[in-house]
């Protein structure tokens, strides 16, 4: 939150919808030296939150305990200070609604009671920037609409989503430099003008031919790779070709495919962690779940089972797609009935894997655009030895209310460890389920 050129020097008044500390419990240590106002609503909102094994859960949880922490024996009512150049933090008590608001906003809820508060702030501070911070678009365009000043919660937005959303990049080269990168499987990169990230993936192209090939920045090398088969499942383009490639190297051990349906993320990623099963200990396959509603699974009728059924079924799909390469009598295809009835390999709701210690383990997170940064980070945290993360999803279509293309975790995982060595990224943007999805997926 860095303070526009008009209001230099002075400190700004932010205060704070639910949503940003249920998407960020370490919200108000990122604001710098300006005041944070936590409305009272925020606090009584919160408290329904506290229950539950969700990432929201997890949030008001630890929010609540940060606050005490910083609270002490000291009271809210005089401002506390953050910490050495921060702001003071406050909680405001709830007002009476304006008579402005009353008239145009006649339903006495949360979203109306928090923006009464702000607008009472405003008030209180008719010298300083007051600013409501909410990641609901809708609550922003009412404060504005009522002259507050109303932003999104930026601190963990990516700016620049255009590396992620560009096709495989063309590195021209005469056709004698290709013939010497197949002969010697590797070709140096220094008399380029382009720089490359660690583990890009290009294809180079010459008059009459082309090759794959990835960037190795250690060595300043571009390395080939083959057209790698994985369980029965054959790349049909080059991205495809890359993305086989990253999931099956062992010198990369975190994996972002990102594109849009039916570019087959899920499904190469399922038929790499097939063709390695032996390598690894468990094959998990997990999926965030985005309740009917906004309402967790336990309002669902039925046992655990049949509450998760519907949304694990886009994964069994894929999982039958790939039994379908063999025959029923086949090998591979009896192989994957064995590991499924042994729990070789899981397929659950992602909620069910937080708190556990995953070594060896093959990992797919599907739908990851659905995820938070923070919810990212705590998976990436859990790997152990030997263990391989894979995420997949399509950051243009997201299903939670306060996340968009910019500040989505898959958005923010592609950005912040692109260029790193145990990281590859590949954009899937061609089409391979059908003509008539490739069609729709493109006009519709």
């Amino acid at each position: 939150m860095k303070k526009s050129t008009a209001t230099k020097g002075i400190s700004k008044v932010f205060v704070l919808d639910t949503n940003v500390i249920l998407h960020d419990h370490s919200c108000i240590r990122n604001f710098q030296d300006n005041d944070v106002v936590l409305p009272i609503t925020v606090l009584e909102e919160l408290d329904k939150f506290k229950k539950g094994n969700e990432e929201v859960n997890y949030n008001a949880r630890e929010f609540s305990r940060e606050l005490d922490k910083i609270s002490g024996d000291s009271l809210f009512n005089g401002g506390i200070a953050l910490g050495k150049n921060m702001g003071k933090l406050r909680v405001e008590l709830g007002q009476k609604m304006p008579e402005r608001v009353q008239q145009s906003l006649y339903d006495d809820i949360p979203d109306n009671r928090i923006l009464s508060i702000a607008l009472h702030v405003k008030e209180q501070h008719p010298d300083r920037p007051v600013i409501l911070i909410s990641k609901d678009i809708n609550l922003r365009l009412k404060a504005k609409a009522f002259g507050l000043l109303a932003q999104d919660y930026l601190t963990d937005k990516v700016a620049d989503i255009d590396t992620l959303k560009k096709d495989v990049e063309e590195v021209p080269l005469g056709d004698d430099l290709i013939e010497t990168f197949y002969k010697n499987n590797e070709l140096p990169a220094n008399k380029l003008k382009q720089t490359f990230s660690h583990n890009e993936y290009l294809i180079l192209r010459g008059n009459s031919k082309s090759a794959l090939a990835y960037f190795d920045k250690p060595s300043g090398m571009f390395k080939r790779i083959e057209k790698h088969r994985a369980y029965g499942i054959e790349p049909r383009n080059s991205e495809q070709a890359f993305s086989l490639d990253a999931l099956l190297r062992k010198d990369v051990q975190l994996v972002a495919l990102t594109g849009k349906a039916g570019t087959g993320k899920t499904l190469l990623a399922l038929a790499a962690a097939l063709a390695q099963e032996k390598e690894y200990d468990q094959i998990l396959v997990a999926r965030p779940i985005v309740p009917l509603s906004n309402k967790d699974i336990g309002f669902l009728p039925g046992d655990v089972e049949s509450k998760i059924g519907p949304y694990m079924l886009p994964l069994y799909d894929n999982i039958n797609f790939i039994k379908t390469r063999f025959k029923n009598t086949n090998r591979e295809y009896m192989r994957i009935e064995e590991i499924l009835k042994s729990d070789k390999l899981v397929i659950t709701p992602l909620a069910y894997i937080r708190g556990r210690s995953l070594t060896n383990v093959y990992f797919i997170i599907d739908e990851a655009q659905n995820l938070t940064p923070h919810e990212i980070k705590t998976i990436i945290t859990r790997a152990g030895e030997g263990t391989k993360l894979v995420f997949t999803g399509d950051i243009f279509q997201i299903d939670q209310p306060y996340l968009d293309i910019r500040s989505n975790g898959l958005t923010y995982l592609s950005d912040k460890m692109l260029g790193q060595e145990l990281f590859a990224h590949v954009n899937l943007v061609k089409g391979e389920r059908s003509m008539l999805a490739e069609l729709a997926s493109n006009l519709l």
